[in-house]
């Protein structure tokens, strides 16, 4: 049974945190869907992934190649991911149903703390999830690193 972390972003935007908990993911062995809401923002989060730290590399497409089945990280808009994922990380406001998070190893719920409508976003669906039955982590960057500041 999964659990959903909740990682409230304040220090670092979104497309500097993606790719190490992505990294993280991998290292567990999981395959990724990064779950969005708008195409065009899942181009421009594939393009910065790209673009990278030049001593690495994370394997990644976006939704909608000849290749998505077999892609460790799979940028998307739909809530099914072809490349059969056993973590997904919702960006940008991505809803999570319940029983896909009791399904999945991990779903991650990034939001950005700097903008108020998000984090009302993120706390409603800490609320649906946490009243369904889910596990639920929050962490918070706000002192410099990343520390768990409740559980449910």
């Amino acid at each position: 049974m999964g659990a959903a972390y909740f990682y409230h972003l304040t220090r670092r935007p979104l497309e500097d945190t993606l790719p190490v908990l992505l990294e993280k993911a991998l290292a567990a062995g999981w395959r990724v869907a990064v779950r969005g809401t708008d195409g065009a923002r899942m181009a421009w989060l594939d393009e910065r992934l790209w673009l990278g730290a030049e001593d690495g590399f994370l394997p990644h497409g976006l939704a909608g190649g000849d290749h998505d089945a077999l892609q460790p990280v799979l940028l998307t808009t739909a809530v099914e991911a072809a490349n059969a994922p056993q973590c997904v990380m919702a960006v940008d406001g991505a809803a999570l149903d319940p029983a896909e998070v009791q399904a999945l190893e991990r779903a991650c719920v990034l939001f950005d703390g700097n903008d108020p409508a998000a984090v009302q976003a993120a706390r409603e669906e800490w609320k649906r999830l946490t009243d369904a039955g889910c596990a639920a982590q929050y962490w918070s960057e706000e002192s410099g690193r990343w520390e768990m500041k409740a559980e449910r």
